[in-house]
């Protein structure tokens, strides 16, 4: 049997920094019963931080899988490696993401940096959650976590929010293919309880807040403006994990309880 048979497999994309290496830490260490497996396109770098992780001496296991989720081929490999290995998927975190920022001088509505930006963003998460749903569903329960932004609300960018209002700032920021791709994927997010509807698959639209990361190269100004680091998104995707959000699967919701309109 399996070191692996009786384990819950957990499977990370964009694992090896910012939200995705903090959840893997956390998920690895949160239970002897969890199995995580990082995502990652570099494989000196994947090995690295499996080894970080496991330095950790957490109560679960930890392994990597190369995984490119802009690569059709990328993914079919992991699926197929996937099913071989395991047979079987019980949470799928959609975390890989990026918010390129683009070349000096060009726009950032330029047909390549849109495409660059929806890649990983919108096609990644809906073409792997596709090849891996026989896996998915080989589990008793399982889910589906697409990591999102409160950036792509389009009810939050149309409401009359004071300038005062700490809510301001999605309508500040920059970035219009950064939102539009969060708001694909929020889109996705619903569409996709929907047609599991029928399943025991349960399916949220995660946004982590906006904390301190590389996402977007601004990692120092985050840290100047003090906020939280992104242990505190890994936090929210623990509380999914483990049930306390279940009742409210098909939303957009944030850490520590909270929701978005969408």
């Amino acid at each position: 049997m399996s070191p692996n048979s009786e384990k819950q497999i957990i499977l990370i994309t964009g694992a090896t920094a910012g939200i995705g290496f903090d959840t893997a830490v956390l998920l690895a260490s949160s239970s002897p019963s969890n199995h995580v497996i990082m995502g990652a396109r570099n494989a000196t770098k994947a090995e690295a931080k499996v080894k970080e992780v496991q330095a950790k001496n957490p109560k679960g296991t930890v392994s990597w899988i190369e995984l490119d989720v802009d690569s059709d081929a990328s993914i079919e490999a992991a699926a197929k490696k996937l099913e071989q290995d395991f047979g079987r998927i019980h949470i799928l975190i959609n975390n890989a993401g990026v918010c390129p920022e683009p070349a000096s001088g060009s726009p950032d509505t330029s047909r390549e940096f849109l495409r660059a930006t929806f890649e990983t963003n919108v096609y990644g998460p809906t073409l792997l959650t596709q090849a891996l749903l026989p896996l998915i569903k080989a589990s008793k329960s399982a889910k589906v976590i697409n990591v999102t932004s409160g950036l792509g609300s389009i009810s939050m960018f149309n409401a009359d929010l004071d300038a005062s209002s700490v809510l301001h700032y999605f309508k500040d920021v920059q970035g219009i293919g950064y939102r539009m791709s969060k708001s694909a994927l929020n889109m996705l997010s619903a569409w996709q309880q929907y047609q599991l509807r029928d399943t025991a698959v349960k399916v949220w639209a995660y946004c982590p807040g906006y904390v301190v990361t590389d996402l977007g190269g601004d990692r120092e100004e985050r840290e100047k403006m003090g906020l939280e680091s992104s242990e505190t998104s890994a936090q929210g995707i623990l509380d999914i994990v483990e049930g306390k959000r279940d009742a409210e699967k098909g939303g957009f919701v944030t850490k520590r309880g909270g929701s978005y309109p969408w």
